[in-house]
């Protein structure tokens, strides 16, 4: 394992010792004040910073493996999913009996995304995921020790020089396959570089084409993926947290031909989509891709099973019907029955009264992000 070193998740091993660093570090029991007890901590500032570090190291007392770490990670999570989301509901899991899965998924919340994923498989017993998170979003070293020992590796984006791209893609793939062929872990990997800020959700060829970049000499890209038990995943949220940050973006990307982030934007990100509501969340697996005639054609198969998959929420035929004037002829929600908006009034309201609140530059932008799930089914 010393050639992944950089990148790859601690160990059991190194848990321990990592643990004491972040106890240790004032950064980041700050952070953890500012997020859970903002008005407390503006008020007593240190008293809070010793209260808190003192129930976490009561909390993480006895925790010596990954395990036993995702275990109190899961008491939070659930804390989570009970304030910040309707239903949390998944499918398909029971199709497969699978092991060394890369389960590779659409991408809408950077944090959320591989949470949900592992709590529907930490609840169906099976293990849950080593997840691949890119290096741009780790701006503090308190950050890194945190996703890395929450089974994250790391996706290296910030490469000066295209050789040392290649070096770290070579790595990264190298990586990927060591944990499925060798550890026998299952993967969660992203189907593009960032999150679908528009909603239309499409798998980068790139991606596959990192994937197997650690082939066998002589074996054909495609032969390669067969065998990596690729299978897509749709994750629905009914209010995307982040839906006016992505639809600023989106409209200075537009109307200015670029958007420069500000400081402290991608944390932002990670604070609202933990914090914020979410609606019902659905999180539907897919089936194994198999072998296709080319890159592309193995990505369009995963846009295909991943726009099918998708659960349409109140949200998105809302939105549909504010630009094309009716609601389409599509099932809605995990139940699968026809649109009926008298029976939405609560999501409607909710959501109307959503967009009131948003500048009248980027409300079009975030009506359109909503609205595209349904227009992909539509097409599909």
């Amino acid at each position: 394992m010393t050639n992944f070193d950089a990148i790859r998740p601690y160990n059991d091993n190194e848990v321990g010792e990592v643990l004491t660093r972040l106890l240790a570090n004032d950064d980041f029991i700050k952070a953890l004040c500012e997020f859970k007890l903002p008005g407390a901590y503006n008020a007593q500032g240190q008293q809070v910073i010793d209260l808190v570090r003192r129930q976490l190291s009561s909390e993480l007392e006895g925790v010596q493996t990954v395990h036993d770490l995702q275990l109190v990670v899961e008491r939070y999570l659930s804390d989570l999913i009970e304030s910040q989301t309707g239903a949390l509901t998944y499918s398909g899991l029971e199709a497969s009996n699978l092991t060394s899965v890369l389960f590779m998924s659409n991408h809408r919340d950077i944090v959320m995304d591989p949470a949900f994923v592992n709590w529907a498989l930490f609840h169906s017993k099976r293990d849950t995921v080593r997840i691949a998170i890119g290096d741009n979003l780790l701006s503090e070293p308190f950050v890194e020790d945190l996703m890395r020992l929450n089974k994250s590796f790391i996706v290296t984006r910030t490469a000066a020089t295209k050789r040392e791209q290649f070096r770290a893609l070579t790595l990264l793939s190298a990586y990927i396959r060591h944990s499925l062929d060798e550890d026998h872990a299952n993967i969660w990997i992203a189907q593009r570089e960032g999150r679908a800020k528009d909603g239309d959700d499409r798998t980068e060829p790139a991606v596959l084409k990192m994937i197997g970049m650690s082939k066998d000499k002589g074996q054909s890209i495609e032969d390669f993926l067969a065998t990596r038990h690729i299978v897509p995943v749709s994750i629905s949220y009914e209010f995307d947290p982040c839906d006016i940050l992505k639809a600023k973006e989106l409209y200075y990307r537009d109307t200015q031909g670029s958007y420069q982030k500000s400081a402290g934007e991608d944390e932002l990100s990670i604070a609202l989509g933990i914090s914020g509501y979410k609606g019902d969340v659905h999180i539907a697996f897919g089936t194994p891709v198999q072998s296709a005639d080319s890159v592309e054609a193995m990505a369009a198969e995963i846009d295909r099973q991943i726009i099918n998959n998708y659960v349409l929420h109140p949200t998105n035929f809302i939105a549909y019907q504010m630009i094309h004037g009716s609601y389409p002829d599509l099932p809605c929600g995990v139940s699968a029955k026809p649109f009926d908006i008298s029976e939405h009034a609560e999501s409607e309201a909710l959501f109307k009264g959503r967009l009131d609140g948003i500048d009248a530059h980027w409300r079009q932008w975030v009506i359109n992000a909503y609205a595209k799930p349904v227009l992909n089914k539509l097409a599909l």
